[in-house]
């Protein structure tokens, strides 16, 4: 399993993420760096031995913003790789994203208004280049109000799956920055029934929560709060393997 920094920005800096209140969001306090550019958090993951990091643009995602110039400033700079979401609904918007170096396109079910544009962009990139992001919020699937398709969790999934999806998200927006602990009993039943590679996003508070998620076979941790503040060190992702 990999853990996968996050980096969230928001006004053009870094910012701490907490419950999906964005407007409650501060800039980033670390003890990794001293810094909020999202260059310079992205080479302090990288000098800690990080590969791949996932970014959420969320003045591209609440503006519609097709400036990635920052995202394309950490591809060209760094050479991480990079999963991001900018709130892509459109497969014009999903090239322009993919032509800034990036190396996975996040689509988010919290932007989605057509569940065919899953389809149409997994056939456009494959389905290693698309990542599809579960966001829920108080255990509901948080979507655009004219959004087409189920928003019942495992039906969603289950059709996504259809469509070629083979990779997703399970990003808890109401545990995200909160310390709460992640869902573990959604987790447990979702894996086996849908077949696909799962990151999870959201409350990891420690190595114990990391260990857990191992052995459920989930794919990827993304986390953000517990490596900032310490409570994960870039020693003990070391010691286990996770790094």
């Amino acid at each position: 399993m990999k853990v996968i920094p996050v980096i969230d920005i928001l006004n053009r800096q870094v910012v701490h993420a907490v419950k999906g209140r964005r407007s409650q969001y501060k800039p980033l306090e670390s003890i990794l760096t001293k810094s909020t550019d999202p260059l310079s958090v992205a080479e302090a993951f990288k000098l800690l031995g990080f590969s791949e990091i996932y970014i959420a643009d969320l003045d591209s995602i609440i503006d519609c913003r097709d400036d990635f110039g920052q995202i394309r400033q950490v591809t060209e700079k760094t050479g991480l790789s990079l999963l991001v979401d900018v709130g892509v609904t459109g497969i014009e918007r999903a090239h322009r994203l993919m032509d800034s170096g990036v190396q996975k396109i996040v689509i988010g079910t919290e932007t989605l208004k057509s569940k065919a544009f899953v389809a149409e962009a997994l056939q456009h990139f494959g389905s290693g280049h698309v990542l599809i992001s579960l966001d829920l919020k108080d255990g509901k699937v948080l979507t655009q109000p004219d959004f087409n398709g189920p928003t019942e969790p495992m039906q969603l999934l289950k059709e996504f799956r259809t469509f070629g999806a083979s990779q997703v998200i399970v990003l808890d927006l109401s545990r995200v920055g909160s310390g709460e602990g992640v869902d573990f009993a959604f987790i447990e039943e979702t894996i086996p029934e849908t077949g696909m590679n799962f990151y999870v996003g959201g409350g990891v508070r420690n190595l114990n929560d990391l260990k857990r998620l191992q052995s459920l076979g989930v794919a990827g941790a993304l986390i953000s709060t517990s490596l900032h503040n310490g409570k994960i060190s870039h020693a003990e992702l070391k010691r286990e393997g996770f790094l």
